[in-house]
């Protein structure tokens, strides 16, 4: 079964009345709010019972970034990574950081099929250029392999093809869709989420918005607003944290050079640190950061700053949102990750 804009009830942070750092947030508080953003899913949850490999169950899809509407392999946008560790299976950072450009689709999606996600958007882009023959797909991943026949490499040609030419904007699905239908976040279910933030600089004001893909976090860290939920609510059966990742997109209308916004990227970091994160050994920690601006670079460094709040501010409250909109999932031999539950949440938040 392959689902797509899949209704949500939960909340978002801010609809339970938190105000997560300084700044303003965007008009949706997505990543879409960055001007030309959209953002795409396709979700497979297929079958119930005991893992067999190559059948299922599966749990698991593919989420795509598109930084404009455009030929992205003919008009390029300025991108920088930082890798806050390096353990994981990301594919074309390392083009990007020699270039200082993208020039394809962002995709995320499970460890395993990161290289055939990246087999079809090469064909994407190939049926799109004409006489190219060398392409650098930009592919991110996190492992699903507790609720997800992982091995069994389900997410085919075609739900990348979806997610890319179902992408809009504005984009707030969040939770288990896509390419976190199957992810865990600080011991609760994890996935997808979204926020932004507004930056005033001297020569103007510009958007920084966030998508992640949760599957990282220690329950007992897990923090909320700086709150330490994780105290005296987490998830009955998982106790310690499990192996992981996060997978951080930034995106900006910010007229700034591809070092620059390295410099914005790795302030990513101090974001997931304030939910607790601590990027263990086995967690691919990596911020995949592009600006769409199509103004010559114009910010001086010392003005920056209001720039790697708004990165800090809304990987928080991206990271947040993954775990509150985020429903109960059971997976591969009845594994479950538990949704957060909202009621005990908001009774501990108003003793703090």
């Amino acid at each position: 079964m392959l689902e797509n804009n899949i209704d949500n009830e939960r909340p978002r942070a801010n609809d339970l009345g938190l105000k997560i750092g300084l700044l303003e947030t965007g008009k949706t508080n997505s990543i879409t709010d960055v001007p030309n953003v959209k953002v795409g899913h396709s979700t497979i949850i297929v079958g119930s019972g005991e893992l067999e490999i190559g059948v299922g169950p599966i749990r698991t899809g593919v989420t795509a970034i598109l930084p404009h509407d455009g030929n992205l392999y003919k008009q390029k946008v300025t991108a920088a990574t930082h890798i806050i560790n390096g353990f994981g299976k990301s594919i074309g950072l390392v083009q990007i950081n020699e270039l200082g450009s993208i020039e394809s689709p962002i995709l995320l999606t499970n460890t395993i099929n990161a290289w055939s996600v990246a087999d079809a958007v090469v064909d994407y882009l190939a049926s799109n250029n004409t006489g190219i023959y060398s392409f650098n797909p930009v592919v991110g991943e996190c492992n699903d392999n507790y609720l997800n026949d992982i091995l069994g490499r389900h997410v085919k040609p075609h739900h990348v093809i979806n997610a890319i030419s179902s992408a809009y904007s504005p984009n707030i699905e969040e939770g288990a869709i896509g390419a976190g239908t199957g992810m865990t976040c600080f011991g609760w279910k994890g996935g997808i989420g979204t926020s932004s933030r507004i930056g005033e600089c001297p020569d103007g004001e510009y958007t920084v918005g966030i998508l992640v893909l949760t599957n990282t976090g220690d329950p007992r860290e897990l923090r909320i607003d700086g709150n330490v939920i994780g105290e005296t609510l987490i998830p009955s059966d998982v106790l310690s944290e499990s192996p992981g990742s996060i997978i951080i997109v930034l995106a900006t209308d910010a007229p700034v050079t591809s070092r620059q916004l390295s410099r914005v990227a790795s302030r990513a970091t101090f974001g997931l640190a304030r939910t607790g994160g601590i990027a263990s050994h086995s967690s691919g920690d990596f911020v995949i950061a592009f600006s769409n601006s199509e103004t010559r670079p114009t910010i001086a460094d010392a003005h920056l700053t209001p720039l790697f709040r708004a990165a800090i501010e809304a990987t928080e409250e991206a990271i947040i949102n993954s775990i509150l909109r985020a429903k109960t999932t059971v997976g591969r031999d009845g594994n479950i990750r538990h949704e957060i539950p909202i009621d005990q949440l908001m009774n501990i938040l108003s003793k703090k």
